[in-house]
């Protein structure tokens, strides 16, 4: 065989004792004409001409330049005799993987499928109010309060989900004392939250959230118009329920425990600044700018497929501008997801959410207690399963053990095609420290759950974030410099 028809031999590889530094992992895109971003495993990153680039790949830096103080800070090269370099990038990394400690965290519990409103986004399959058999039984409840505890997690988090969970009050209280009860021996930290349209909310119920230390997740899509539109119930008075009842869970539990997520639709689009105004008029410090999720009544009503992902993101773009300047004019106030990338760019520590983890977190840091008992490796697998399709079921809380149902084989399938850094189009790509796989989501978009990359909404969505985020950081405006910072960092600005 001809030389230029295999390998090159392994000495072409080998750096020659003139070459001072050695080169440790990392990846790297062209960013623009003039620019190669490098970035290398715990996400710490670089920008470098490109001569500069072919002289660090070719260990031909000079010690005395700028690029190369630079490049060894970030541990893109070592010249050090010892494994010191190594022990302080592989700290880095095992901080950034952290969240993997302990297992499953958060623990769902589907109480019912009941609701009293007719969202047309809805993720779930939820069904009408009189249709008690959609209720979680208490049996049900009690299996998997004694699964819970298996987790070798020293936190736990504990949601109620539905439909509307405030529909089967009886349970939550249920459930809060058994993990109470149980806790007394255990000594775990625990945290009850309770997602909720707080539409059912009654005087008995605030006193026990109070009683209990319960924070509340609620909906708030924006000004009466968005709202009542995209979360009708019988009155048209979604809108008018919520925010009373937001205001009055603020007076009893306290603002901090009083949180509020909103859903993009194709009215939503329209108004990114008024949305962000009416939290901000509301009370809240931050936002969720999340788009609509491909699974429930989203597909069935085509709610899901209304927008393409450029549209969300001219939307996000434009609502991210409006909090900058709202900042800069002295209200503080944050976009979550922005939050939760920064904190990956700019800083090696490690975030809970689930969708950005390599691995994923279903499975592994969430687990779902539906009301029949069934288990899944996230919402979204329970709601595949809502519409049909029940690959991503883990067992059930009546017939399987903890290990049965998380060291089984949709665990282990979930594992094999959420580590970005095995994956086909995430291996090498630049953004990979920073991005997850969400196998779950290309399941129901692509049918498979390593997915396309080229053609995957996700992907197309994170890169482009991710792409705008960093432009904004280093555009030399010092104030975004610093606000993005304290984003990143939960500091002040």
């Amino acid at each position: 065989m001809r030389p230029e028809q295999g390998f090159r031999p392994a000495e072409h590889y080998t750096p020659s004792p003139n070459n001072h530094y050695h080169i440790l992992p990392f990846r790297f895109m062209r960013w623009s004409r003039d620019e190669v971003f490098v970035v290398n495993d715990v996400g710490e990153h670089a920008f470098l001409s490109p001569s500069v680039f072919q002289s660090f790949a070719a260990h031909a830096l000079t010690h005395t330049s700028t690029a190369y103080a630079e490049l060894k800070a970030k541990h893109f090269l070592s010249d050090s005799s010892t494994s010191v370099p190594i022990e302080l990038l592989a700290t880095k990394y095992r901080t950034k993987k952290s969240f993997l400690e302990g297992f499953v965290k958060l623990h769902l519990f589907v109480v019912t499928l009941r609701c009293d409103h007719t969202c047309h986004y809805c993720q779930v399959s939820r069904v009408t109010e009189n249709r008690g058999r959609f209720d979680m039984s208490g049996e049900t409840a009690e299996r998997a309060v004694n699964l819970m505890f298996r987790s070798p997690a020293r936190s736990l988090k504990v949601e109620f989900q539905g439909g509307e969970p405030l529909l089967n009050f009886e349970r939550i209280e249920h459930v809060v004392d058994l993990v109470e009860t149980r806790n007394a021996t255990e000594g775990k930290n625990i945290e009850f939250v309770v997602a909720t349209n707080l539409a059912p909310l009654t005087e008995a119920m605030v006193s026990f959230m109070k009683e209990h230390s319960i924070f509340v997740s609620t909906s708030l899509d924006g000004p009466a118009h968005i709202h009542n539109a995209n979360r009708p119930r019988r009155g048209d008075d979604s809108y008018e329920i919520a925010t009373r009842n937001i205001a009055w869970v603020r007076r009893v539990l306290g603002v901090e425990r009083v949180a509020a997520i909103m859903t993009t639709t194709a009215l939503t689009l329209q108004h990114p600044e008024e949305i962000v105004d009416e939290y901000v008029v509301k009370g809240f410090n931050s936002v969720f700018l999340r788009p609509v999720s491909p699974y429930g009544f989203a597909v069935r009503t085509g709610i899901a497929t209304e927008y393409g992902t450029g549209s969300f993101l001219d939307f996000y773009k434009r609502a991210l501008r409006h909090i900058i300047e709202l900042n800069r004019g002295g209200t503080p106030f944050l976009e979550v997801y922005a939050q939760i990338l920064l904190r990956r760019i700019l800083t090696p520590f490690a975030t809970g959410y689930v969708d950005l983890q390599s691995p994923a977190g279903a499975g592994t840091g969430v687990a779902v207690y539906n009301y029949d008992g069934d288990v899944y490796a996230s919402d979204e697998a329970r709601m595949l399963a809502e519409m049909g399709d029940r690959s991503f079921r883990l067992g059930n809380v009546h017939t399987q053990t903890f290990e049965e149902l998380f060291a089984g084989p949709v665990v282990r399938k979930l594992l094999e095609a959420s580590c970005v850094e095995t994956l086909p189009g995430c291996t090498d790509c630049a953004f990979a420290p920073y991005c997850g796989a969400d196998p779950l989501f290309h399941w129901a978009t692509q049918g498979d759950p390593i997915g396309h990359r080229p053609t995957s909404a996700f992907c197309d969505k994170n890169m482009d974030l991710i792409r705008h985020l960093i432009e904004l950081f280093r555009s030399g405006d010092e104030f975004i410099e610093r606000l993005f910072i304290s984003w990143a960092t939960e500091s002040p600005v």
